[in-house]
């Protein structure tokens, strides 16, 4: 079996990219700046060597020869001042011979490149890097001095530069001591700042640990900053108060439905018993057993029901099929116009269209029979009840009206909850289970519609069916 590596906590993942794109950061940054302190440093260089070899050139000396005299170099040097310091020059002939040098150069010359004298029949400036020795490097300006439109000599003006490369390698001495520290300092702030931050979601998890099933009540606190770790704290408080609310209701089912087990089972119990009690005779047996038959059918109708709900809780496994509403609908009110017969309620159809859905056609028929169902059985006699189908297109609406004695507003959801039956349901001599409208709700979700209400009290009700179109 192979393990998988443990991943590091999230507070040090965090350090780790930090400093990681810090450090990257820096790299990059202290690169540019090197290469622009280079730039600079090389572009002063080259500004000093213009300025003196402007001067040389005006100066007019002659290119043969070998060196400079003692006072020629001084007058430049007093000229110049310190733009001479350090710098050393030498002329050439056109045809680039060396000629005329400075002393400082002694019994060196400064090389003339090919490049430069090309540069020169075309009377540009060269400036260039060249090495006097291995250990010598010399910045170098080349500059054609043109007469009368003829290149007579060139003016050669240098300068070592180790002073240059000396301030280069210092600084870059400084980053590689700067980085490293800096890098080290902010991934220690970075490893604080994590730890301060994640410490409330710390505190969230020990919270969340402590809440079990049996007590939901527990919240996280909220820091009132209304931050993003403040808005994590207030989702999981709506998703524990969910958490309770589902398992209330999962408890209040359970209860409901043992009661409601309990009370066909007990009258089913107590007949046998009174019939076990002494001899009776055949038709007293008949009729145990038939009281018995109308508990058991009871029975088999309250687990089909209670299997009905839960299974529509959620989408069927399989794909939908498209489902036509309009002889679903005539189907149904084919049913209640049976079911209303001994009421004497009426049960039309008003306006329909012709209306395709995507769902489970039976679990459909199901729900809007159990509206319509549930209207007839509680309109009282001469009332009636109505169905329509209409097209409101992004949805097919379905609509049963009643003139029934209608719901108070304080009644309109609690209806659709498992097992409740309010008052006028009690004085009916056919009660029920009171599952029919939370199937009828729980199928209409699992079709992603909604079932809604709306009556007053004593001047009837409206239920509203919306389904997606197909």
């Amino acid at each position: 079996m192979r393990l998988r590596p443990r991943r590091l906590p999230v507070r040090t993942r965090l350090t780790v990219w930090y400093t990681s794109v810090l450090l990257v950061i820096l790299i990059v940054v202290s690169a540019l700046s090197y290469s622009l302190l280079h730039r600079s440093l090389i572009q002063d260089l080259d500004a000093s060597l213009t300025a003196v070899a402007l001067v040389i050139r005006d100066a007019d000396y002659p290119a043969a020869g070998a060196t400079l005299g003692p006072g020629t170099e001084e007058a430049l040097r007093d000229l110049l001042g310190s733009e001479f310091d350090d710098k050393f020059f030498q002329l050439v002939v056109a045809e680039g011979r060396p000629g005329l040098r400075s002393g400082r150069l002694r019994d060196k010359t400064l090389p003339v490149t090919a490049g430069a004298l090309q540069n020169a029949g075309r009377g540009i400036r060269t400036f260039e890097t060249v090495r006097l020795s291995p250990s010598e490097p010399v910045r170098l300006l080349t500059m054609p001095v043109v007469r009368d439109g003829t290149l007579v000599q060139l003016v050669q003006v240098g300068i070592p530069l180790h002073r240059t490369q000396q301030t280069l390698r210092r600084y870059l001495q400084t980053l590689l001591v700067l980085v490293p520290l800096g890098v080290a300092l902010a991934a220690g702030g970075g490893a604080l700042i994590a730890r301060t931050a994640l410490a409330p979601v710390n505190d969230m998890s020990w919270t969340a640990r402590r809440i079990t099933a049996e007590d939901l009540s527990s919240r996280i606190a909220l820091r009132g900053t209304r931050d993003e770790l403040d808005h994590l704290g207030g989702t999981l408080n709506a998703m524990l108060a969910r958490l309770e609310d589902a398992f209330a209701q999962t408890r209040r089912f359970a209860a409901h439905a043992a009661h409601e087990l309990r009370t066909p089972l007990t009258a089913l119990k107590g007949g046998i018993e009174v019939a076990l009690r002494a001899g009776r005779s055949p038709e007293e047996y008949r009729r145990v057993l038939r009281s018995s038959l109308e508990d058991v059918e009871h029975l088999i109708k309250l687990a089909e029901d209670l299997l009905l709900l839960s299974r529509s809780s959620t989408a069927p496994e399989g794909p939908w099929a498209r489902v036509d509403l309009e002889p679903l609908l005539l189907g149904v009110l084919d049913l209640a116009a049976r079911l209303a017969e001994g009421r004497g309620v009426a049960v039309r159809l008003g306006e329909t269209a012709p209306v395709v859905v995507l769902g489970d056609a039976l679990m459909l028929h199901r729900a809007i029979l159990n509206v319509v169902e549930n209207a007839v059985k509680y309109t009282p006699p001469g009332g009636k009840v109505e169905l329509s189908l209409v097209r409101d297109a992004p949805h097919a609406v379905v609509r049963v009206q009643d003139t029934g004695p209608g719901i108070s507003p304080s009644d309109a959801e609690r209806i659709f909850e498992p097992f409740v039956r309010l008052e006028a349901a009690w004085a009916r001599e056919s009660v029920g289970a009171g599952l029919g409208l939370a199937i009828a709700r729980s199928v209409v979700h699992a079709h992603n519609g909604t079932l809604s209400l709306e009556s007053v009290s004593g001047a009837g009700s409206r239920f509203t069916f919306r389904l997606p179109l197909d």
